[in-house]
């Protein structure tokens, strides 16, 4: 097998692994793969809404929106990239991971939230790369939006997302690789284009807001990447063992704050002569009428195939998750389940929603929530455990080591539940305002940082569960149960 294969079945372009422990002798990915894995997770027009968001709703300056821009993916890229540590260690998905930190039964709890977590997310991605292929449209023939149309292209999305998905991991390295240099070339023209016709002086004339607001800005673009935690170790467990850890950490947050920090800057300058950006109910079309089309059409055909790689990975993890719930079907099956389901949330929110950027936000602030409950947990864990016991993580039986107590490990669900819910009662959204949501913690944004130190921390001190509940490691097991015979 060649030293760069990264996947257990070269003769053929399907990834064939589920949720089973990569063998060591599979191994060969290499750390700089990750790079334009998280290029690609971050390919996306959104950003620029978001950093318009951050001028018009938060009322930060461009000095303030640059310290945010640096600092959300330094952040939250940074813990994904710790957590993938996880992955090159145990060679498994992250929520078959999770079953040693819960327990085989503990572990549908926190896996069925992210799952369905997952469906916002991948919801939100199909709308926007539906939106911009309306965009192309309009631009190239002036075909306007209708619900017909809306339903065709969510189908074309949607169906492109699972195609790529179910392919698995050597098709999203291919596609990650050539999208990154595309979107970066057309990136570099229309940043150009921005510094030649933007209005500077009234750029750099904006009054700077509220160190409270930036905090919060921080917090709303860092939730995109913590979304992305759980499935940091998915991407990493084709590493070898002996893969540099800290090479892991830089390339995860290398490859992430290449896109972030650019985009949301030029999200910010737009928003300057265009404020209506961050309120609009289509969060792409905007670009057509801010760029000329020779650049907006190109760019906006890059930016597509970046969203559909974003959801694409997205149901990828889905499918893993999908499988440690019990759906007994392959994960390239598994992953049809995540599509049939943005199919049908991507229509309501299309014709249904009055707004997208406040359903967005709302969205990613209570998704950083559910996941940074798991986040905390799972981080503790890693850090106290050597290995992973693969065979264990498979058997869901009694006799399996990750049983525990009725198949709980009820050290970590208190944790999680605890912080789950201290997590909500700090978190405002559109819709829903927890009683602590007044204080400063809850005015910054910070409900999800709560969660993840909660969990973290009551989980550090309540007694450690026994690593195997009174039972030899699997390969031990094996070793008796053939002695005995």
């Amino acid at each position: 097998m060649p030293a760069d294969a990264p996947t257990g079945a070269p003769e053929s372009a399907v990834e064939t692994r589920g949720l089973e422990p990569i063998p060591d002798g599979e191994r060969g990915g290499r750390v700089r793969e990750l790079v334009p894995t998280w290029v690609a997770a971050n390919i996306s027009v959104l950003l620029l809404t978001m950093g318009a968001g951050l001028v018009i709703s938060n009322g930060l300056n461009i000095w303030q929106v640059l310290v945010v821009a640096v600092a959300a993916p330094v952040l939250s890229y940074g813990i994904v990239g710790l957590i993938s540590l996880a992955g090159k260690r145990g060679g498994a998905p992250g929520m078959a991971l999770s079953r040693a930190v819960f327990g085989q039964r503990g572990n549908l709890f926190p896996g069925a939230l992210i799952w369905v977590a997952r469906w916002g997310w991948e919801t939100i991605n199909a709308v926007s790369g539906a939106y911009a292929v309306l965009t192309v449209l309009d631009l190239l023939f002036g075909i306007k939006s209708s619900t017909t149309l809306i339903v065709v292209t969510l189908l074309f999305f949607v169906g492109c997302t699972f195609v790529v998905s179910g392919l698995g991991i050597n098709a999203l390295r291919v596609c990650s690789k050539w999208s990154t240099y595309l979107f970066g070339a057309f990136s570099v023209l229309v940043l150009g284009y921005l510094v030649a016709t933007t209005d500077w002086t009234a750029v750099f004339a904006k009054p700077a807001g509220s160190t409270a607001m930036m905090i919060a800005g921080i917090g709303t673009i860092a939730a995109g990447g913590i979304s992305w935690v759980p499935s940091g170790p998915d991407f990493t467990r084709y590493l070898p063992r002996t893969a540099s850890s800290k090479g892991v950490v830089g390339a995860t947050v290398g490859g992430a704050g290449v896109v972030v920090l650019p985009m949301v800057l030029m999200g910010a300058v737009m928003a300057v002569g265009t404020p209506e950006l961050a309120a609009a109910q289509d969060p792409v079309s905007f670009i057509g009428a801010l760029l000329p089309t020779w650049i907006a059409v190109p760019y906006l055909l890059v930016a597509l195939v970046g969203m559909l790689l974003i959801n694409s990975m997205s149901m990828y993890s889905a499918g893993f998750t999908a499988q440690t719930l019990g759906i007994k079907v392959p994960r390239t099956w598994a992953v049809s389940v995540n599509a049939a389901i943005s199919l049908v949330f991507g229509f309501l929110l299309m014709v249904v929603a009055t707004g997208f950027f406040g359903s967005f936000i709302s969205f990613l602030t209570l998704l950083a929530v559910a996941f940074s409950a798991w986040i905390g947990v799972f981080g503790v864990d890693m850090l106290r455990r050597g290995e992973y016991d693969g065979p264990a993580l498979l058997d869901t039986t009694p006799s399996s080591a990750y049983w525990y107590k009725g198949g709980f490990a009820w050290q970590a669900m208190t944790a999680w539940a605890v912080a789950l819910v201290v997590g909500l009662l700090f978190t405002e959204v559109d819709w829903f305002g927890g009683p602590l949501a007044g204080t400063w913690v809850g005015r910054n944004g910070l409900g999800w940082a709560v969660g993840i130190l909660t969990s973290g921390l009551l989980y550090a001190v309540l007694p450690r569960t026994p690593a195997a509940a009174g039972r030899a490691p699997a390969e031990e097991r094996e070793l008796a149960g053939s002695l005995s015979n």
